[in-house]
């Protein structure tokens, strides 16, 4: 079982969408996340001055936008940005206390990054190139390789999300196409459209397996569930999901936060994943979940 952390978060301005800083205890990492409209106030702070990587975020005419980058000085690099690249919005530094990276760890973590990033393809990458990296002993990517770990658990929690993906290493094959019998595995049926597919738990995630046949087009109102409807565009492009005579599949299996997202992706319009996800013997996710909570309630 992994361990919890904690993470301190300082909201400097006092608001949720303002400068703040983000450090976990035991670690040397120091991430700010400075809004483009207090970039002046931020590149004073002294960790702006420090040796780091920094990741720009916004978007452009198609869409949200990224770029990834390093330097010995932060703010003098962010500040020809800032004169340069007009679309990003926000922009997070990410150091250690006591300024204890050099440019080589940098450059290796702007490398693994941007890999990173480019393999999550949760947003589009303005980095050309991918970077070549740094040459390091064996004992410096260990802790460069923890460093990022830890640097993976603190982003999502200030609403970075770049290296975010529902992709996910193929779970125990069942050995059978069939339905599996195991109790935390769903199965989601509208035959009349074609829509065939199984939906796993783990880790708190429903992964829908390869394989699965939904939805080809969102077919759902478009003003309804937009970020549905996007993730299933999205999907399409990238080839997970894969059209194929009018019906579409699954190539590999992906992870979704909740039942209803995963049902809505399948079946291409806004659906109700407590009530659409069901076991072999017929009840539905909702029945399961009430069950589990009674197990625990005295």
């Amino acid at each position: 079982m992994t361990s919890g952390r904690s993470l301190e978060l300082y909201f400097v301005d006092g608001k949720p969408d303002g400068m703040l800083t983000a450090e976990v205890f035991n670690w040397t990492g120091h991430v700010l996340r400075i809004p483009r409209t207090r970039l002046a106030d931020g590149l004073r702070r002294p960790q702006a001055n420090q040796t780091g990587v920094y990741l720009l975020l916004g978007q452009d005419g198609d869409g949200p936008l990224a770029y990834i980058g390093e330097a010995e000085d932060m703010a003098r690099r962010i500040g020809q940005h800032a004169r340069e690249k007009d679309w990003w919005d926000v922009a997070v530094l990410v150091t250690t206390t006591g300024d204890g990276l050099h440019k080589a760890h940098v450059k290796y973590l702007e490398s693994r990054l941007v890999a990173a990033a480019r393999e999550a393809a949760a947003m589009r990458m303005e980095n050309g190139n991918q970077p070549t990296g740094a040459s390091l002993n064996e004992a410096a990517v260990a802790n460069m390789e923890s460093f990022l770990d830890t640097l993976y658990m603190v982003l999502p929690a200030i609403r970075v999300d770049l290296f975010q993906s529902g992709r996910r290493a193929a779970l125990k094959d069942h050995g059978s196409t069939s339905l599996p019998t195991t109790k935390s595995v769903f199965h989601l049926l509208v035959p009349r459209h074609g829509v065939d597919a199984v939906g796993e738990l783990a880790d708190g995630e429903l992964v829908v397996k390869a394989g699965s046949q939904v939805r080809s087009v969102w077919v759902g109102n478009p003003k309804h569930a937009a970020n549905y409807r996007e993730l299933h565009e999205s999907l399409v492009e990238k080839g997970i999901i894969q059209k194929t005579d009018g019906t579409a599949v699954m190539t590999e299996d992906y992870a979704f936060s909740s039942p209803s997202a995963a049902a809505a992706v399948v079946s291409g319009r806004s659906s109700n994943g407590r009530t659409a996800w069901k076991l072999p013997d017929g009840r539905t996710y909702a029945d399961w979940e009430t069950e589990q909570i009674a197990k625990d309630t005295p």
